[in-house]
């Protein structure tokens, strides 16, 4: 189990937890080190085969050929970084044409887009190379040559991670291929690949084969790439996903590999005495939102950045850090504390995460849901044997089905929360691509001041045969609900507009609302139930469109009675003139009428103001049905 955990791989891509907050906005000091982290960029390099074997149609003619998938995946890439990481690095490298272009001059090894972050040209070249029919245009242009060398390759990728002007973080490449078995008649050229694999790794370099299986054929990844890969032996070998065939496969793996996973942090998770392991803490859910607008400045349209200075009241002079001190009232009186008085108040113990003890999982309840869980996996480069410990550990716990109580200090100056470790073993589908990480879900659990007893109003309690026919609606509505398979329409809105903007479309792609509840099926499914259980629980005059909102109130009409007008059609003009607007609309004479008395009427008649005095003239014929 030890050799899974560090050789597994990783489905969840860009589990950024960067803003989550474990102490609310007194916890702000993030250590330098946390801070030098997400400076960095992350960088991937897309390495696509572009022998002839990519080329040759698939099995499936829906899906076309292994090269118009690896195109398909570069451009969601792409698209997805723009939108959740425009920061980072992508550069797309072809190999195996018979033209090349980069820096070193390797023989067909062509960059088609240096390392740089994303944009609507690079887009839009791709979707250029996709419209190409049977990719004649890519045969002149760059042409079909198998006697490159993986070495130079992979050396070439190496040259342009380290002649980027940008400061880059974790750098990663990424191999399309359904070949195999690469210089399978020269042992010289595959020596030296595996060399300069292995250099790349030493040098912080990930390599991730993204491997197809060839029409009419399958890919056997022990010929070649298990050396290449470091890969050690059978049973890890056996975690391996399987070649993909299609192109939701295929993006499924390249998603969860083109981002690295970002710890919020990592601290000593401190078993008891002297025994501690190193963990890093993971947000594996987060809330999505738009992308926060820039401010520009307006003449020269340059990004600005907003700056914090305090200033003394009396003088208007700027203050220092040192200036500046805090108070809090107590009894009465004023108490005055020094920032380093403030820290030293909020210090109650190193950071890191302590074991108290275990309990049943049973024994863990829904309503202890305090904010959203973190996730916990071993981190063997700050102590060495982690992974080896946590596995050890999460293996007895899964065997006896226990939770871990530990209190939990995040960092200098937060807090101590108690905190429940439920173990989680690893899973995979049934093509060895993993769908659950193994680990520790870090639930945090409420203090006693957190947990309240409400009173609950008595109601009416339903009988048996009404409970009988709930169960029957529920039985008939029960679906499997995976939340990845629903997607926010509002944003999914909002950035297929901009995408539209940026790639210079007529009109933006439509949106399917998977939120929207299909009535027609429900109906069909669940429709004789729902009358039966409507029938046995509601009145007979039970509307449910109606049910639950307030009657309109009556219109009030003005006193006297006889045939006085409605106040609404009347208002008062500049002094005690009453003017009729229902007659003035029905002549036709609007125009005639001020904007502040069109605005009088229609704040009388609860309509909205807003808008030009056509707008206004509009809204009072409609009112009168004109």
């Amino acid at each position: 189990m030890a050799s899974t955990l560090d050789s597994v791989s990783w489905l969840y891509g860009d589990i950024d937890g960067g803003d989550g907050d474990f102490g609310g906005d007194e916890d702000r000091d993030v250590d330098d080190a946390t801070e030098r982290r997400y400076d960095n960029k992350d960088s991937v390099i897309l390495l696509v085969d572009c022998t002839l074997p990519m080329f040759q149609p698939a099995d499936d003619d829906e899906e076309g050929c292994c090269f118009e998938l690896c195109l398909k995946c570069a451009k969601s890439v792409l698209m997805n970084k723009i939108i959740s990481s425009d920061k980072d690095l992508v550069a797309i490298v072809l190999f195996g044409t018979e033209k090349h272009k980069n820096s070193s001059d390797f023989k067909h090894v062509y960059v088609l887009q240096d390392l740089d972050q994303p944009d609507a040209e690079r887009i839009l070249q791709l979707e250029r190379m996709l419209d190409d029919a049977d990719f004649r245009k890519f045969k002149k242009d760059y042409g079909h040559n198998s006697s490159f060398s993986l070495s130079d390759v992979l050396w070439c990728c190496s040259i342009i991670f380290s002649n980027s002007p940008q400061k880059i973080g974790h750098k990663r490449v990424l191999l399309f291929t359904n070949s195999d078995n690469p210089h399978a008649n020269d042992r010289t050229k595959q020596r030296q690949a595996k060399k300069k694999a292995e250099d790349m790794q030493n040098l912080g370099i990930d390599l991730e084969v993204m491997h197809m299986n060839p029409p009419g054929g399958k890919f056997d990844f022990s010929l070649f790439y298990q050396d290449v890969l470091m890969v050690a032996d059978d049973d890890a070998l056996a975690q391996y996903p399987d070649p993909a065939d299609k192109f939701e496969e295929l993006l499924t793996r390249v998603r969860g590999k083109d981002h690295k996973r970002r710890a919020m942090m990592r601290i000593p998770f401190c078993l008891g005495g002297d025994v501690q392991l190193a963990v890093g803490f993971y947000s594996l859910v987060r809330s999505q939102g738009k992308s926060p607008h820039i401010w520009l400045n307006s003449r020269t349209n340059e990004e600005v950045r907003p700056q914090t200075k305090y200033l003394c009241e009396d003088t208007g002079t700027a203050l220092m850090p040192t200036d500046i001190k805090f108070t809090q009232e107590v009894g009465g009186e004023r108490v005055v504390f020094e920032g380093e008085e403030v820290k030293s108040i909020k210090n109650l113990g190193k950071p890191g995460l302590h074991l108290l003890g275990f309990k049943p999982k049973t024994r863990l309840k829904m309503h202890h849901h305090v904010k959203p869980a973190n996730f916990i996996y071993p981190d063997d480069a700050l102590i060495k044997g982690s992974g080896t410990l946590f596995t050890t550990l999460l293996q007895r716990m899964l065997h006896r089905e226990v939770v871990a109580i530990c209190k939990l200090i995040p960092r200098s100056n937060s807090p101590p929360s108690f905190v429940a470790l439920v173990p989680q073993t690893e899973e995979l589908d049934d093509r060895n691509v993993q769908v659950a990480p193994p680990g520790f879900h870090i639930i945090y659990l409420p203090f006693a001041d957190d947990l309240r007893k409400l009173k609950y109003e008595e109601t009416p309690k339903a009988n048996q045969e009404q409970i009988d026919k709930a169960k029957n609606v529920i039985k008939k509505l029960s679906f499997k609900f995976q939340s990845e398979n629903f997607e926010n329409p509002a944003l999914q809105k909002h950035f297929k507009v901009l995408e539209a903007l940026a790639l210079e479309r007529d009109a933006p792609d439509d949106i399917a609302d998977l939120t929207e509840p299909d009535l027609d099926h429900i109906e069909r499914r669940a429709g004789k139930v729902l009358d039966d259980f409507t029938q046995l629980v509601f009145p007979d005059d039970y509307d449910p469109v109606t049910a639950g909102k307030a009657k309109p109130a009556a219109k009030r009409k003005i006193g006297g009675g006889g045939g006085a007008e409605p106040a609404a059609k009347r208002v008062k003009a500049s002094g005690d003139e009453e003017i009729n607007v229902k007659e003035y609309a029905e002549e036709g004479k609007l125009a005639k009428l001020t904007l502040a008395v069109l605005k009088e009427f229609l704040r009388g008649v609860g309509l909205p103001l807003a808008g030009k005095k056509a707008d206004l003239m509009e809204r009072v014929n409609t009112h009168f049905g004109l």
